[in-house]
């Protein structure tokens, strides 16, 4: 039986290759101020994770900050002071720690349980720095909730989106490292991109 087209059905999820040209392309003019605020995250975290809870209490954090740059990037704001954008999270330091915080301690308690599952969870809660971006109304579980609902049928989709970056990890290999202040920022201009098509799903279907 053929199937009716339905107007008001959301346009399906780009595939990951289109999802990573349209990140090269926001990043294009934009790979400098990238490249600076990945490596200044990277030295500050690398610092951090050598104090006693200072990785949870500082780099947690950051991490939110960081991945909130390539979300505004990506949206087409200005990107041009992004190694000190991604710390304007700490101007609202105890939400923001509380809601990495709680990510944090279910991907443990589930990793804890069984590695698999602990994988699982982290691509269900993967969206939660971008929903809390999006919605200051909601608590740090609900944020964490909201994620898990929105990557419902998009876990694999997101994690095969992880593995297409494995021949550039390999490759950075062989740049000691350097490389992968090119490819985080990449990375996480693609995870923005991923974030804002969900999101576009989302509003579709509720109209």
């Amino acid at each position: 039986m053929e199937e009716s087209f339905n107007p008001n059905a959301p346009a399906a999820m780009p595939s990951n290759h289109e999802i990573r040209l349209a990140a090269r392309q926001t990043l294009k003019g934009n790979w400098t101020n990238a490249v600076l605020a990945t490596l200044v995250f990277t030295l500050i975290s690398a610092a951090a994770g050598s104090i006693p809870f200072a990785g949870l209490l500082v780099v947690c954090p950051l991490e939110f900050g960081y991945m909130l740059c390539f979300l505004r990037m990506v949206r087409g704001e200005d990107s041009s002071e992004m190694v000190g954008d991604q710390f304007n999270v700490f101007n609202r330091y105890g939400r923001v720690l509380g809601t990495s915080l709680l990510r944090f301690l279910y991907i443990l308690l589930w990793t804890l349980l069984l590695i698999i599952p602990g994988i699982v969870k982290s691509y269900a809660y993967a969206m939660t720095p971008y929903v809390m971006n999006d919605h200051p109304e909601l608590g740090a579980d609900e944020c964490i909730h909201e994620s898990r609902m929105m990557m419902q049928g998009y876990k694999w989709k997101l994690f095969c989106l992880d593995l297409s970056f494995i021949g550039w990890a390999i490759l950075c290999i062989f740049t000691m490292g350097i490389g992968l202040l090119w490819l985080q920022p990449y990375i996480e201009a693609s995870y923005a991109k991923f974030y804002n098509e969900l999101k576009a799903r989302q509003e579709k279907s509720m109209e």
